[in-house]
């Protein structure tokens, strides 16, 4: 009888562990019955949210999925613009799970790794197309961003696998080495080009403006040397009615200061040499200074 008790006891907390389980806070929690998901009275898959969950011993299996928001990044793929240029592209995609039910049975019991397989599959051929509708230009110019939203709207048609595609970007595009140095070249020849012809202008407008420059200077030149021959005359005549005037109110005083004056200016430098007839009109006032 005591065994029968501790059977039953056993028995008990088995079937009491069996049907609880636990969904961690992240996760999603489906239940298999007999190899089909288990479904509510209309027909939607159960699906168990985080916590202590509770399910029908021995015959319900759980099946635990990553309800988070996961990243795609995958490698840079080879596609071909409406140019026939190659071009390679770089992309991630954000995705996550939204029928917890599709994507189990879709990927085989609910692998990510089969799920990322298909998703870059789909990646792969909507960039594929909306990069082969445009050139080169408006990829890596005005266009990138459509290019992006355009990807995202026909990933949306990944709900067929269980997920959601929430985003789409393009982290890098590079061109092809061999076609990066054609091109290279082509642009260098392009930019010298406009180089040249913006030195040319330049050396052109630089022309013009010393030209303008030097015939401005040339101008001033010709009005300040006739400004200082017009000041130099007038000063002239100044000097000289000064000197007339002098002359006129005391003419003895006056060919005394100018005599000085020559004195002054003959000996200044020491060095020169006159010849002059001693009783001459110059040496007046050297000899009898006191009776002049």
């Amino acid at each position: 009888m005591k065994q029968f008790a501790i059977f039953g006891v056993i028995l008990a907390l088995l079937v009491a562990y069996s049907s609880v389980f636990v969904v961690k806070e992240g996760q999603r929690g489906i239940v298999m019955q007999f190899g089909k998901v288990k479904r509510s009275d209309d027909g939607e898959a159960r699906v168990y949210e985080p916590g202590l969950q509770f399910k029908v011993p021995f015959i319900d299996s759980v099946r635990r999925l990553d309800a988070r928001i996961q990243t795609l990044d995958g490698n840079a793929d080879r596609f071909v613009t409406s140019e026939k240029k190659d071009l390679i592209i770089d992309s991630y995609v954000k995705w996550r799970i939204s029928d917890f039910s599709q994507f189990y049975l879709r990927t085989g019991g609910g692998s990510v790794a089969q799920a990322e397989l298909l998703l870059t599959r789909k990646i792969n051929n909507g960039l594929r197309s909306e990069i082969g509708a445009r050139t080169i230009r408006d990829i890596v110019s005005g266009e990138r961003g459509q290019v992006m939203e355009d990807a995202l709207k026909r990933m949306a048609r990944s709900a067929e696998i269980g997920i959601e595609v929430l985003d789409v970007r393009i982290k890098q595009i590079n061109l092809p080495d061999e076609v990066s140095n054609s091109i290279f070249q082509r642009m260098r020849a392009e930019r010298l080009a406009v180089a040249k012809e913006h030195r040319s202008q330049g050396q052109e407008q630089a022309e013009i403006i010393r030209a303008n420059v030097d015939r401005r200077v040339n101008v001033m030149l010709a009005d300040a040397d006739k400004r200082g021959r017009q000041m130099r005359g007038e000063g002239d005549a100044t000097a000289a009615k000064i000197y007339a005037d002098a002359y006129k109110k005391d003419p003895d005083f006056y060919k005394f200061w100018r005599s000085l004056r020559a004195y002054r200016n003959s000996f200044e430098t020491g060095g020169d040499v006159m010849v002059l007839d001693p009783n001459s009109e110059f040496f007046r006032y050297m000899k009898e200074p006191a009776s002049n």
